[in-house]
């Protein structure tokens, strides 16, 4: 029963941030999904799977986790590694690449 702790990567169907600034508890599923041989679907019997809580902080997380003795796992993320550039620099003359065309 490992909690995971963990902020969750921006989603890739919008700019914004919104949902990505929050800390979620989630906990490792105990069994494996099976398919379901009358209806095909894919389910499991392990309803901790269901559960995930949201916290404002990464400490409220901790807290939360150390209060009700659930062992935890934090997973620090890692910020991507941005260039920013503007669109006169493709046509500067201390350019690294020359044109290819």
């Amino acid at each position: 029963m490992l909690a995971r702790i963990y902020r969750p990567a921006k989603t890739s169907m919008q700019s914004g941030t919104a949902k990505a600034k929050d800390w979620v508890l989630d906990f490792e599923p105990e069994e494996a999904r099976a398919p379901n041989t009358l209806t095909g679907w894919t389910g499991t019997g392990d309803m901790r799977s269901q559960v995930r809580l949201t916290f404002e902080s990464r400490e409220d997380a901790i807290a939360y986790a150390q209060a009700n003795n659930i062992p935890h796992q934090v997973t620090e993320r890692r910020e991507p590694k941005r260039v920013i550039k503007a669109y006169a620099d493709n046509f500067s003359a201390a350019r690294k690449e020359p044109w290819s065309h």
